[in-house]
């Protein structure tokens, strides 16, 4: 596979001339919809064999090397290069692709859920199913967000078949959720009371049972930091409780970079003692621009790589999926805080506004992060920050160079066709069902 940065005036037969592959494949990997509707700036990838890198002009070993946070000597043994000077354009060269475990959250439960599970079962380990609400008596409740404005009874009885007959672990997740919002009162009323904590232990098992659930994610959020040390008890409790019935027990982090126990957003995670405890552990590293904060990227690379060298200094790199996102934004300007407000789309759906009112896509280097701006109809002119193949394929080289369990996505509803190419190129994914 190869990424291509569309420029001035090319077009999909000069593309597909260029790298030798037929056009209606490079329409298919990217589900173009008009191709003559190209944007100056989009990262098109080109569908050669997953594992490949074509040598472009000017480029060298030691580049390449650089890319894909290898050794120029590694790839030069892989590909029996005598001399690594001797390298020429057009030349494929073999890239290695190590072996992680990939988890997506999937918050529809219907048929745009299920669809997504079979669509892109072959690039998954895990689907992680959320979400169960949990409630201050210590019962859950099977709720999904639906558009961000209100909460819904979800049955996730079908998605939980399917994922497991495409041989995906269906992993079940309980969230501290009331409203709109994750409830910090609600954590401490759980957390400060030992029966209430048995009864939702005791609720968990029984519907994991019943559903077919064969792991659990705990996503607490917004904890207050004086219930650290009980919010460590209680994950004890849970994984004593669930371990001997042969489920697993991952817990969602937010981003950090010290062990600060101050903090209303990760104050209360302990890092190192979550990370002893639980099978694995998805860390957030996203919403840096989120839906009520100013235009940013929703992952700049360099904020990621801060979070990731802190975390592999107090867990073991084989318990650490690191969350790649697979949404952007797209703000209304001028930003007014306690005002704008968002809206979260598809990186697929970024590049469709970027056609619509012919915005060319820029590209942030030090975030590697692409964006544009535009101006809509009514005059109104927008920011979207986005993900595009570039800037997943630096995220999944910092994986890879950091020898991580693997990467966990929110949320695989999300259209995002380059995403799955890019990740193929890069690695292979475990399956942990047969």
């Amino acid at each position: 596979m190869q990424i291509h940065v569309v420029q001035k005036d090319d077009t999909l037969l000069k593309i597909s001339r260029f790298y030798g592959i037929d056009m209606s494949r490079i329409i298919e990997a990217n589900q173009i919809q008009s191709p003559d509707l190209l944007v100056i700036g989009q990262a098109l990838v080109i569908p050669t064999p997953a594992g490949t890198h074509m040598v472009r002009p000017r480029e060298s070993l030691w580049l390449i090397a650089q890319k894909y946070r290898t050794s120029p000597q590694v790839i030069a043994s892989d590909n029996n290069i005598a001399n690594p000077l001797l390298i020429y354009p057009g030349q494929m060269l073999f890239m290695r692709r190590p072996v992680i475990e990939v988890n997506g959250y999937l918050s529809k439960t219907g048929t745009v859920g299920q669809q997504a599970v079979i669509k892109n079962s072959r690039y998954l380990s895990s689907v992680s199913i959320f979400s169960y609400y949990v409630k201050s008596d210590g019962s859950i409740v099977p709720s999904q967000i639906i558009a961000n404005k209100y909460v819904s009874l979800m049955d996730d009885t079908e998605v939980i078949k399917i994922t497991k007959s495409e041989h995906l672990v269906p992993i079940m997740v309980i969230a501290n959720f009331v409203g709109n919002r994750f409830d910090s009162e609600l954590v401490h009323i759980i957390l400060s009371s030992s029966e209430v904590q048995n009864i939702l232990i005791s609720n968990i098992l029984t519907t994991m049972k019943s559903k077919g659930y064969l792991g659990l994610n705990v996503d607490f959020e917004f904890i207050y930091p004086e219930d650290r040390h009980l919010f460590n008890q209680f994950i004890r409790q849970l994984v004593d409780r669930l371990h001997p019935e042969g489920y697993s027990v991952s817990i969602a982090l937010a981003a950090k970079t010290s062990d600060t126990t101050s903090g209303i957003l990760s104050g209360a995670q302990d890092y190192a003692v979550l990370g002893q405890l639980t099978d694995f552990v998805v860390i957030m590293t996203y919403d840096w621009g989120w839906v009520g904060g100013p235009p940013f990227p929703i992952a700049p690379i360099n904020e990621v790589k801060k979070v990731i060298d802190y975390a592999v200094s107090v867990i073991p790199r084989d318990k650490i999926l690191m969350g790649v996102p697979l949404y952007g934004y797209d703000w209304k300007l001028p930003f007014k805080e306690g005002e704008t407000t968002a809206e979260m789309i598809s990186s697929y759906e970024a590049v469709i506004r970027a056609s619509t009112y012919r915005a060319d896509i820029q590209y942030n280097y030090l975030y590697q992060s692409p964006f544009f701006l535009y101006t809509d109809k009514d005059g109104i002119k927008h920011e979207v920050w986005f993900e595009d193949a570039r800037s997943v394929q630096v995220k999944y080289n910092l994986v890879k160079a950091y020898k991580l369990r693997g990467i966990s996505y929110w949320e695989i509803s999300f259209s995002f066709p380059q995403n799955w190419l890019v990740l193929n190129d890069v690695f292979r994914v475990s399956k942990l069902l047969r």
